[in-house]
Parts: C-alpha cells; sequence; structure tokens
C-alpha cells in the first residue's frame, strides 16, 4: 500500500459538532382527520386517536406528538382548514357528500402547502379505482391494514420529507430509499422499516452523555424517503446519494408518473446505484420468484413478496446490510464472525485487535463509515468516508488512524457537556459529569460554563501544542448532601454551639450516602493525577455574595492503592461538608444576611493540574488574572486586566503570597522586576506542592494539611527553569537562565519575555471572552502544566470564573477644590466607587510599634474587637501596615475574613521597611471588593497618600492596647471613592464641593 495521502499524519482533525437542535425544525402539530364516526371508531379501536400516537411516540422515545381534529364531511373540515393551523390532512377514501379527490382540489386551493393522505381499505376494487382517479391533489395514499403504526409511519414520513433537504444535505443525516408503487405494500413495510429506524437511534442513544443529548440525538436518525415511479427514484438518488445508507426497491414499476407501462426499473435503478458504488446496500424485492436470479448475478439482495417470513426478511436485511445494531467484523473467506462492537468505545477498542483480512475487508467497504453513520456520529464518519486502506503505508497504519481517530471524536465529544455520571460508561474522554439530580452549586456552575465557553469558541486546542480545558470533573449535586445530613441526623447538630474539631469528628463518624459509593470507586478507577475536592456551594461564587475561599478544599494522592484513595475522597468529602459549620461561615453567612439552612453544598472532584517532582505534585504555573485592573501603572489602563501568577499550587496566590503580577497587555513590563535589587525582594520565594504520600493527608480544620511549602532554591532544576532566572553576582544583573551563580529569581521571563508559552495571548483572549460572555467584570483562576510527556500538548487548566461587583456608580466628582491637609487618608490607589456612609469608628495599628513577629496577635486581637462591633452592628475604618489577610505574617496581618467582617473601609499603610504590593488576586481581596469595600493602598513615606496620624492620635480612645488603637468620632466620616480616577478619601467633616449635578 502506497501512502497516497497525509491523512494519517492528520489525526487532530477538527470535528465540528453536530447541531442536533437545528434538526426536524418542521413538525406535524396538528392532523385534521376526514372521516365518517364509523370509520373513526373503526382507527380509534374504542380509544383516542391522540392516545395511540402517544403511545406510539412514548415507546419509541419521540417527542411532540401531534394532536386530531376530527371533520365527518367536507364542508366541516375545510370550515376547520380555514381556521385553524393544520400541518396534515388525512382522508378516508369514502366521506360521502363528495369525491374525496375532487375535496383534495378544494383544499390545496384554500392551503397548498398543507399535505394530503388518503387512507382507504385495501381491496381489489379499490385497487382500480384509484388508477383512474387523478391523484394530483394528493401526496400519499395509504392502505388501512388496522395497524396503528401506520398513522406514525404517515406522520413520520411527511415529517422526513418536510425536513429532507437541510438535515441531510447540510448536517449530514442519513436517508434509505424505498421504491414501491403498490399501495398495500409501501402501507405495510413503512411500519416495519420505522420500527426498525426509531430500535436503531435508540441504540444510538447510547453515545449521548446526558438525557437532553439522548433526545436531540434521536432528531438525528435516518431519514426514509418515498418513490412510487423510477424517475422519483432517481431524483431521490441524485439528490441524497452521497448520504445514502441503502435502497430498498421493487423490481416492476412504471418509468414515470404518466406512463401507462411498468417495466422492469428496479434492475436499471440497482445498475445506476451500484455503478456510483459496488458496494452500496440494495435490496430488490418482487411478487416474481424468478427475479431472485437476476438479483443474484447483480449481487444484491432479494425478497420474494408471497414469503412468510416477508418481514422478518425485510427486517434482517436492513440491520444486516445498513450497519444496523452491533457492528459484526467477518473474515471474509469463511464468513465466520470475529468481532463485534455495539458502541464508539468497543469499536476504538476492537480495531487495535481484528485481523488484518477482516478489517482490509471491512475499511474497503467503507463498512466503517456507514455503522458510524447510522448511529448519527456524523464528523468521524465522514472522516472515514474519504479514506481507504490504499492511503496508508499498510494496515498498521489504517489501525492507528482509526483508533487515534474515535479518540479526538470522543474528547471533543466529551467537552463543552454536562454529562451524567453513568458507572458503567464512564472513562476518561468524559471532562465534566454530574452525580445527582439537585444543583451544581456556585463553583460547578462556574466550570460548567466554562466548558461551554471553551466549546463555543472553539479554543480546546485554538493554541498550537497547547490543550486549553478545564480539568477532569465530576460533581456531587446537593441533592447528596441533603440525603447525607438527613440520613444521619446532622441538622441539629450544625445549630449547636460546637467547635470545629468537634463538628468535623462528627461528620467524619457519619458514611456518606450508599449510592454514591460505586460512582466514586468508578470515579477514582478512571483518575491518574490526585483529586482536589472543592466546596461548591448553592452561595458561592454568585453574583453578589461571593464566597470565595470561605469553604475548604482538600487535595489528596492517587495511589495504587485504589482502596485507600477511595478512604481518603470519602473522608475529604466530608470534611468540606463539615466546613460548611465552622464558626468562620457561619460568621460569613450572617455577614451576607443568608440563614445557614438555605445554604446547601455540592463537592467538585477534579483531577489537580501538573506533574509529579519525587514525593510532591504541583502544576508549572498558577494564577488569577482579573478583566479589570484597579491598579493601573505605566501605559496600562483598567480594561487592559491584570495577572498573578505563582510557581507551584495556586494556594499560594489566594492565601496572599508574592506573586509576579502583569498586564496581558504588556507581559514585558513588570514593576517587580524592573531593578535586580526589587527583583530579588519582590518575587517568590516559597512554593506549595502536595505531598504525595498517603498518610500525610490527615482530616482536620486546615485544609493545607498536606501541603509542603517549599523553598524556591529546592525545586527541581528540569521544572523550575520554565518560570526562574538567577542573579550573577559579578555583573549584578538577572540572567534569563540557571546559569547564573546567585539565587534563583522567579522572573517568568522565558514565558513573558521569550514566550516560550503564549500565557499573555491565552489570558487577554480568556478575559476578553469571559467579560463578554458575563457581560460584567471577571476574575479567573488556572493553572499550567508544562512538563507533559513528549508530543503530548501542554495544558493550560482553566479552574474557575467569577463575576467582580464592583460597587455603585459615583457621580462625577470634582477633586479640585479639595483641601488635602483635611483628609484623614488619602490615595491615589483605590479600589471602590462610591460613598461610604455612617461610619464613625476609625480602628488603626499603631505603626511606632508595629512589630511584625506580633502580626498574629494582632489578628487575634482583632477578632475580639471585630466582634463587639457584630454586637454594637456597627461598621468601621481598619488601618495597618502591608497586606491585610495575607496567609506571611511577615508581609501583613494574618487575618481571616471573619476577623475583620464588620470593617467597611480597609486601609494598606506601607512603612519604610514594610512596604508591600496591594493584596490584588487574593480570595480575601474578592471578598473585601464583592461586598462594596472602600480599599485603599498609601505609603506616605514616599508621598504616596496621607495618613493624618496626628489628628487621631489625638482623640480619646475608645480602646488601645500595645498595638492597636480604636477612636470614635462625633459625627459620621464623608467617605468617598472614586473608581474611574482611583482616587479615595476620608475626611472628619463634610466642607468640601458637592458633587455636581
Amino acid at each position: 500500500m502506497a501512502p497516497h495521502s497525509n491523512y494519517f499524519h492528520d489525526v487532530n482533525l477538527d470535528f465540528s459538532d453536530t447541531q442536533f437542535d437545528l434538526l426536524m425544525q418542521k413538525r406535524i402539530h396538528k392532523v385534521l382527520l376526514i372521516c365518517s364516526s364509523y370509520d373513526a371508531f373503526m382507527l380509534e379501536e374504542d380509544g383516542r386517536i391522540e392516545e395511540l400516537i402517544f403511545n406510539e411516540y412514548v415507546l419509541h422515545n419521540l417527542r411532540y406528538p401531534p394532536s386530531f381534529v376530527r371533520a365527518s364531511s367536507a364542508t366541516e373540515a375545510i370550515d376547520v382548514l380555514q381556521s385553524e393551523p393544520i400541518d396534515l390532512v388525512i382522508s378516508m377514501l369514502n366521506i360521502g357528500e363528495i369525491d374525496t379527490f375532487e375535496m383534495a382540489k378544494m383544499m390545496k386551493s384554500i392551503c397548498p402547502q398543507v399535505p394530503i393522505a388518503v387512507l382507504t381499505h385495501f381491496s381489489r376494487e379499490v385497487s382500480l379505482k384509484l388508477e383512474k382517479e387523478d391523484l394530483s391533489a394528493v401526496d400519499f395514499v395509504f392502505s388501512w391494514l388496522g395497524n396503528s403504526e401506520l398513522l406514525l409511519s404517515i406522520i413520520k414520513l411527511i415529517e422526513d420529507r418536510m425536513n429532507a433537504e437541510h438535515d441531510i444535505l447540510e448536517v449530514g443525516v442519513q436517508t434509505i430509499i424505498l421504491v414501491e408503487d403498490s399501495i398495500r405494500y409501501y402501507s405495510s413495510y413503512l411500519p416495519h422499516i420505522y420500527k426498525v429506524v426509531l430500535q436503531q437511534s435508540k441504540m444510538s442513544m447510547r453515545e449521548a452523555l446526558n438525557e437532553q443529548q439522548q433526545m436531540l440525538r434521536m432528531r438525528g436518525r435516518p431519514k426514509i424517503l418515498l418513490a412510487t415511479n423510477f424517475e422519483e427514484a432517481k431524483e431521490l438518488y441524485d439528490k441524497y446519494k452521497d448520504h445514502l445508507l441503502g435502497v430498498i426497491s421493487d423490481i416492476t414499476y412504471k418509468m414515470a408518473r404518466e406512463d401507462t407501462f411498468k417495466v422492469k426499473a428496479g434492475f436499471e435503478l440497482c445498475r445506476m446505484v451500484r455503478s456510483d458504488d459496488p458496494h452500496m446496500p440494495f435490496i430488490l424485492q418482487s411478487s416474481d420468484k424468478s427475479n431472485s436470479e437476476n438479483a443474484r448475478e447483480l449481487g444484491v439482495g432479494f425478497i420474494y413478496k408471497y414469503s412468510r417470513t416477508l418481514y422478518s426478511e425485510l427486517r434482517h436485511f436492513i440491520v444486516s446490510q445498513f450497519a444496523f445494531g452491533d457492528f459484526i467484523f467477518i473474515d471474509p473467506e469463511t464468513g465466520q464472525t470475529v468481532g463485534r462492537a455495539n458502541n464508539l468505545e468497543a469499536m476504538q477498542a476492537i480495531i487495535l485487535t481484528i485481523p488484518d483480512s477482516s478489517l482490509q475487508y471491512h475499511a474497503s467497504r467503507n463498512h466503517i463509515s456507514k455503522w458510524l453513520f447510522a448511529r448519527a456520529l456524523f464528523p468521524v464518519a465522514e472522516i472515514f468516508k474519504r479514506i481507504t486502506p490504499e492511503d496508508f503505508q499498510d494496515l498498521v497504519q489504517v489501525r492507528q488512524y482509526i483508533h487515534q481517530s474515535i479518540s479526538n471524536f470522543r474528547f471533543k465529544a466529551g467537552r463543552g457537556v454536562i454529562s451524567k455520571f453513568d458507572r458503567t460508561t464512564y472513562n476518561k474522554y468524559l471532562t465534566f459529569a454530574r452525580i445527582g439530580d439537585g444543583s451544581l452549586g456556585g463553583k460547578a456552575r462556574g466550570l460548567a460554563f466554562i466548558n461551554n465557553i471553551l466549546n463555543k469558541h472553539k479554543l480546546f486546542d485554538k493554541y498550537p501544542g497547547i490543550l486549553i480545558t478545564i480539568p477532569r470533573t465530576v460533581v456531587l449535586s446537593t441533592d447528596i448532601f441533603d440525603e447525607f445530613m438527613e440520613s444521619n441526623g446532622l441538622s441539629q447538630l450544625v445549630l449547636d454551639d460546637l467547635s470545629d474539631e468537634e463538628i468535623l469528628r462528627r461528620f467524619l463518624d457519619c458514611p456518606l450516602p450508599e449510592k454514591v459509593i460505586p460512582d466514586l470507586q468508578t470515579f477514582i478507577g478512571v483518575v491518574s493525577n490526585p483529586i482536589a475536592v472543592r466546596s461548591s456551594s448553592k452561595l458561592e461564587d454568585s453574583y453578589y455574595q461571593p464566597f470565595a475561599g470561605i469553604y475548604s478544599t482538600y487535595m489528596i494522592p492517587r495511589s495504587c492503592d485504589d482502596k485507600r484513595v477511595f478512604l481518603l475522597l470519602c473522608q475529604a468529602i466530608k470534611s468540606v461538608y463539615a466546613s460548611v459549620f465552622y464558626r468562620s461561615s457561619k460568621a460569613y453567612i450572617a455577614a451576607t444576611s443568608n440563614v445557614i439552612d438555605e445554604e446547601k453544598m455540592g463537592i467538585v472532584l477534579q483531577e489537580v493540574t501538573g506533574s509529579q517532582h519525587e514525593n510532591l505534585f504541583y502544576p508549572t504555573v498558577s494564577g488569577v488574572a482579573r478583566s479589570i485592573n484597579f491598579y493601573p501603572i505605566g501605559s496600562e489602563k483598567a480594561e487592559h486586566g491584570i495577572a498573578s501568577i505563582a510557581y507551584g499550587l495556586g494556594k499560594y496566590i489566594v492565601d496572599g503570597g508574592i506573586s509576579l503580577r502583569f498586564s496581558p497587555r504588556f507581559p514585558k513590563k513588570v514593576l517587580q522586576l524592573s531593578t535586580p535589587e526589587m527583583a530579588l525582594r519582590d518575587t517568590q520565594k516559597i512554593f506549595f506542592g502536595l505531598d504525595l504520600s498517603p498518610e500525610t493527608f490527615v482530616p482536620s480544620t486546615d485544609d493545607g494539611v498536606n501541603l509542603r511549602k517549599m523553598e524556591i532554591a529546592d525545586a527541581p532544576e528540569d521544572s523550575v527553569r520554565h518560570v526562574a532566572s538567577s542573579y550573577d553576582h559579578q555583573s549584578g544583573v538577572i540572567m534569563d537562565t540557571l546559569s547564573g551563580l546567585g539565587p534563583r529569581v522567579v522572573t517568568f521571563s522565558n514565558i513573558l519575555k521569550h514566550k516560550t508559552f503564549p500565557l499573555a495571548e491565552i489570558l487577554a483572549e480568556l478575559l476578553e471572552i469571559g467579560q463578554r460572555e458575563m457581560n460584567n467584570s471577571i476574575e479567573i483562576e488556572f493553572a499550567i502544566n508544562l512538563e507533559t510527556p513528549k508530543g503530548q500538548p501542554k495544558v493550560f487548566s482553566f479552574l474557575q470564573i467569577r463575576p467582580i461587583v464592583e460597587a455603585d456608580q459615583l457621580e462625577e466628582f470634582s477633586w479640585d477644590g479639595v483641601d488635602l491637609s483635611k483628609a484623614l487618608v488619602y490615595s491615589e490607589s483605590a479600589l471602590g466607587n462610591g460613598r461610604i456612609h455612617n461610619i464613625v469608628d476609625f480602628i488603626y495599628v499603631k505603626p511606632e510599634s508595629f512589630d511584625a513577629a506580633k502580626s498574629m496577635e494582632i489578628a487575634a486581637e482583632m477578632e475580639e474587637l471585630n466582634a463587639r462591633f457584630i454586637q454594637l452592628k456597627r461598621n468601621y475604618v481598619l488601618v495597618g501596615p502591608g497586606r491585610w489577610g495575607s496567609s506571611d505574617s511577615w508581609l501583613g496581618i494574618p487575618v481571616k475574613w471573619s476577623q475583620i467582617s464588620e470593617a467597611r473601609v480597609i486601609v494598606e499603610a506601607g512603612q519604610k521597611n514594610f512596604r508591600v504590593d496591594p493584596s490584588q488576586g487574593t480570595h480575601f481581596f474578592q471578598n473585601l471588593t464583592a461586598f462594596g469595600i472602600g480599599y485603599l493602598t498609601i505609603n506616605p513615606f514616599l508621598g504616596d497618600g496621607v495618613f493624618n496620624q496626628d489628628l487621631l492620635d489625638s482623640m480619646p480612645t475608645e480602646y488601645e492596647s500595645d498595638q492597636i488603637r480604636w477612636v470614635r468620632f462625633d459625627n459620621p466620616l464623608d467617605i468617598i471613592i472614586d473608581g474611574k480616577k482611583s482616587r479615595g478619601l476620608l475626611l472628619q467633616n463634610t466642607e468640601m464641593e458637592k458633587p455636581s449635578e
């Protein structure tokens, strides 16, 4: 076999989505049935026609059953046609007052687009009568044989004809052409053919990933098109031959409708079809047994019409010849079965093992593509239809090509879809699945939205050599949480005033619902990386009350001991459930005016992005990016967005560690790297990795119990080389390699400057698309693995998207007349927008006595003060050094949100020996801004902003300690934050220029 093409090398083919929702757009909704009362009774068989049809629709998993309107005379029928929207007319042959065919002409003159079918009892006299009638106004004549399935067939046949051109030519739906001029035979054939086709559609539904897809895939079933003469058959064939499963044809019929004589036109039609495609399935049927010999010479099937097993033979031919049912691989020499595939997964597996002779036989006859077409798997079927074994060097390449193409298609099909978890079919190709029928929760909804965006904008493989995706995800919906709480009697327990440790212990003692156990075991069997167990509460990441970082996220290692991994997974799930009722969570819920009983917890189980380094696992890059930059510097603008990235697990960023800040529009301009001194001082020194030893995961209220904090200097060189530079002592410069003799500096220069990975371009596009899709400023979380196996794409994992809620807009404010000498605080790096009212309390950490070593004590002290403000139902201004909410006590005061939840304005004030960047990018930062809290950054010692400590020191105190001072004003402070100009001002009085009208 010579390689005639590059098909084998092009296994990353773009499989476009089949738009099943656009199929079958034209439907029969209302049928006018014209018949006498007696005929109606006979048709209904003591029941209603609607019920018969409805039952047929339910039996075949069909939707949209039509309704029926009955008329007993031509006059009544025409009145109905003129007054109601009718899609189909079915009339009995004898309606009394007027000839049926004359009535049909009258109806066509009124509604020419409405199809008309005549239903008649079968007899020789009727047949002779019909041969003499003018049938020009009648679309079809059917013979009523007492089978209610005929009504379904009539409706489906006409719907197929109505939708054929679009569905077949535009989407690729397949067709079966039936050529038969005998009313009696096509009236009996059609119900049997449709039954086989609808059964095949049920089988193809198994390839769907959820119930919605199953219903939509039914629309992709093969269409049946009826011709009653050679001319009609040729016209249908010429139009749809590229989408043909096969032909069922009578032998003796007219060449054209107006012809008088019947000829053996079936043979001519067969020769014409087989000349185009020698392997096209063709079934001839005749009442003359002698025609079987001619059929044998033509190499096609033959059915004797008078056979006692006519319909079973017909069914057998359709199933075996039109690629319905299982794919049967045969030995071409013996005809023996050598393999069987009942779905796409089985086909992918068996293609690697069947004998060469069988593969050659089926591949050269397009059997595989036809089987795929019959199952409505159009994109991959189209690919296989265009190739033959001669396009490859050998059968090894054929196998690999088919296997890899199916693999790529299955990955593509699993993207952008929320599949229903089925332990019998769950596999590595499914990106997002759900267990349970309740809500997904906020975080999972965000992930589902991301999945949809990536699919909608075809971003998965837009960048060469890079896969943009969400990690493999399974969601336990909130009804699993409800069942866990109820079955274990935990509802009352959580209302008691118990310690966090006691709540966790009680939760761990309770079993998960029995029904999810095998699902979790199946999930473990599919994933190969460690598993992140993340919260996804109903309130989490909602538009106006984001709960980012409030609940716990645990990571468990993936070892070869599945039983142990399963135990750890169950413990982690129950630990996340317990975190809903920890004291900090309750305080947050109360602060947002929610009721804890309203909170429901979903669980996101997700493969961790990254690679293994000895006994640690972590990604090359973790990051947070926002579509709006509240702290633009230089040529940056607010709408350019901002990103913060770090080496290792993202917990380092969300806990407030020193990350690298850059604008995706200006990735080479990084303030932290502007001088070697700044680079050495203001870049990442430590990173987090997941300890892969199973014994390190011990259920705890600390969700970072098995995360190890490591020095950048100790990171493996083969990993850190992607992100680190080195300082050269001799030249005093930062080198973009690790060849310098000095310390490593995490600059990400290889990525941002030398573009070894197009991070800035990807972030810019994702932020722009995400903001447009959400119609709101957004924040995203991501992780990147650059250490994938050779030949495999680098992975950009899109982990989360959430809206950034900006404060109410401030009227245009004039700063010209503001006397800054009267300002308590003035900042030109202010986050927020609007006026803040009714604040009289001011708490500040005394700069002169601040000791970073005592920052933990300050956090505990603030918790006690905050509790007093909760009781007083008052808010306050809070000023302190460095980053509020940092997990590193040397960068600021490590408070949690619940410890300062009543603060309405927060000021980060740098000192001469304690200057840090704003906390943008942390969960703490996200939660503060979400509540419209004024957030100011000042460095007065550099002339950047004002802090009138002298005025505050002169005031009497409500409370004072070695580190903290609390003063109270007689009148509310005037607080203005101008988000457009990034300015913030706190004044003791209101003697200033009012907002302009």
